[in-house]
């Protein structure tokens, strides 16, 4: 081929090659992106340090099986007098680097382990090996994808792989080296190849489109760099595509057009998606997404770029400065900076749970537009609703005698009161705020002076066990200083009263007497707590703000309840709202928990 051709990729003998494999580096020099592994191969090659096994790994397209065959050639180049040795360099022009490149050599075997899985295959593999090379100074066996061999293929090469002759070297290509096993991997040198970077494959590309006579915007460019998440050969195959579109154009091939050829809609189009669902206006947001898909973009990639515009409105939330980075379009730096003033974190986290999880939903829904305007619906409607920290507050302010039923209590718009709710927070659970309210300290007592006192001195004591097995398996029958009468549930432990009169007589000093009977006695503990939090729930659930919410959502449920100072606090309801997944429901982990300082715990 002339290196007219081989710059343009067109070969009239052979028709026309793709720009991925056109521009498919020949030496290190060519190969972009992966600076930490040529470095070291680098070093290795300088100082003859030249392990027999290596084992490179990445996503797709970052160069696996590009940088096997470079070092194939480096192994076995003699330079272009024939007396070269290995060299990082390969100088491509003598038969050794020729005929690898043409995949004519012999000695250079490469093999795809999904079509070659099993122990026979490798049998084939290991008597090839104790055969000197034909032609090559080593025979250089390269397996892609080697997470695809069986088990029994991998420990038939294992002896081979850890003692192989000085004449062969193993080179393995994989995408999933978490199944590789250990044993293969500690017999190799291990190379990450990682992904590149969009300014790189920006600055690539541009150069490939110039070399190819094509005139690309550098909006288009940056598009298509983007699409290739880091894969180069992702990134040519589409930079092919969108010099195919723009053929015949007279003008560079816009942004609009790689939009267009990518299903992708508009970045305005997102962040007007994005502002409407947020003010609340559902109309609005369902008018552009149906605009969008007629246009011909995916629903599911509509909803992936309004959850990529709620990642940069956080960000910029959090992180102010990212906003000065000169790759970033003006655009997203305008408009991103105006929503991360106007919205909370605490809106912000709602909508990115929400969406992530609406981005599951419609990849798995029979209809993906439906289920994106369901996801947008339900995004709108939650924008209206006030944040949990203000039902906090609302259940906190609302007076008493609020009628049953009706509206929902306004969330309280005045200054916040001088005491924080979160200093009046108690700490610890319900059960010992009640405790502490009704009884002294026990630092403070001579004595125990009821049961009460007796449970809240085993907990102070450390004495959990003894303290959990008295609330739910002791009924009280009769309580004297020194004296105790009991009757023990059926599940209770057989020595209960010996160890409650042994903790008794070591942390008071004195001699009490535990008496066990067979019949009468109050309700445990336990079961007095359940009761008042039965009470407390059917309190919760006659308040007019739950009666409201119960009322908006028809199915849902009150789960748990919470104390907050004096006030009752809905911790978590089940939403049962339409949506595209059968069983969605909502609670308080799709929200975060409440915080009642008005934020989120994320």
């Amino acid at each position: 081929m002339s290196e007219s051709a081989e710059l343009t990729g067109k070969d009239s003998k052979a028709g026309y090659r793709v720009l991925a494999r056109t521009y498919r580096p020949s030496n290190f020099d060519a190969l972009i992106g992966q600076d930490a592994m040529v470095r070291t191969l680098t070093n290795a090659f300088e100082s003859g340090r030249l392990a027999h096994a290596f084992v490179l790994t990445g996503v797709r397209g970052v160069g696996k099986t590009t940088t096997a065959r470079i070092i194939a050639r480096a192994l076995n180049c003699i330079g272009p007098d024939g007396t070269g040795g290995p060299t990082i360099n390969p100088c491509g022009v003598c038969d050794m680097c020729r005929s690898i490149a043409d995949d004519r050599m012999v000695d250079v075997i490469e093999m795809d382990a999904a079509s070659n899985t099993g122990v026979d295959n490798m049998r084939e593999l290991i008597d090839g090996v104790r055969y000197r090379p034909v032609a090559a100074r080593y025979k250089v066996y390269i397996i892609d994808e080697v997470h695809m061999l069986s088990k029994g293929a991998f420990n038939a090469l294992l002896k081979t792989l850890e003692e192989p002759p000085a004449h062969v070297k193993f080179i393995f290509a994989t995408t999933e080296i978490r199944k590789v096993p250990v044993t293969v991997l500690s017999r190799c040198q291990r190379f990450d190849l990682r992904r590149v970077d969009v300014e790189t494959l920006a600055a690539y590309f541009t150069t490939v489109a110039a070399r190819e006579g094509a005139k690309v915007e550098e909006g288009a460019i940056r598009l298509i760099a983007r699409s290739a998440d880091g894969s180069v050969r992702d990134g040519m195959s589409l930079l092919d595509q969108a010099i195919a579109v723009g053929t015949g154009d007279q003008g560079a091939l816009t942004e609009e057009s790689v939009r267009a050829m990518l299903g992708l809609a508009d970045r305005a189009r997102s962040f007007d998606i994005f502002e409407r669902v947020m003010a609340g206006d559902a109309p609005g947001a369902i008018a552009t997404l149906a605009a969008d898909y007629a246009a011909g973009a995916d629903p599911i990639i509509l909803l992936q770029d309004v959850l990529d515009v709620t990642h940069w409105v956080t960000r910029l939330k959090v992180a102010p400065g990212a906003a000065d980075d000169p790759m970033v379009a003006e655009l997203d730096r305008v408009r991103g900076k105006a929503l991360a003033e106007t919205l909370s974190m605490g809106e912000l986290t709602r909508a990115w749970q929400m969406l992530l999880k609406g981005v599951r939903e419609a990849a798995t829904a029979p209809a993906p537009l439906q289920a994106a305007e369901m996801i947008l619906i339900r995004l709108a409607f939650m924008s209206d609703l006030p944040t949990p920290a203000d039902a906090a507050k609302a259940l906190t302010t609302a007076p008493a005698s609020a009628p049953q039923g009706g509206g929902v209590a306004p969330a309280p718009s005045g200054p916040s009161p001088q005491r924080s709710p979160r200093a009046s927070m108690p700490q610890g659970n319900t059960q010992a705020v009640a405790r502490t309210e009704v009884q002294p300290r026990p630092e403070e007592q001579v004595g125990p002076r009821s049961f009460a006192d007796i449970i809240a001195l085993a907990e102070t004591q450390g004495e959990r066990m003894l303290r959990a097995e008295m609330m739910r398996n002791v009924h009280l029958v009769s309580f004297q200083p020194g004296q105790l009468e009991i009757r023990l549930s059926a599940g209770a432990v057989r020595d209960l009263p010996n160890r409650i009169s042994r903790f008794l007589g070591t942390v008071t000093g004195a001699r009490w007497m535990v008496t066990v009977v067979q019949s009468g006695g109050a309700e445990t503990l336990g079961e007095q707590q359940d009761a008042a939090a039965r009470d407390k729930r059917e309190e919760v659930t006659r308040h007019p703000l739950m009666r409201s919410i119960l009322d908006a959502f028809p199915g849902a449920e009150l789960e748990q309840v919470r104390a907050i100072g004096a006030a009752l606090l809905p911790a978590a309801v089940t939403m049962d709202v339409p949506s595209t997944s059968p069983n969605a429901e909502y609670s308080d982990d799709d929200y975060g928990d409440v915080d009642p300082e008005g934020d989120l715990d994320l």
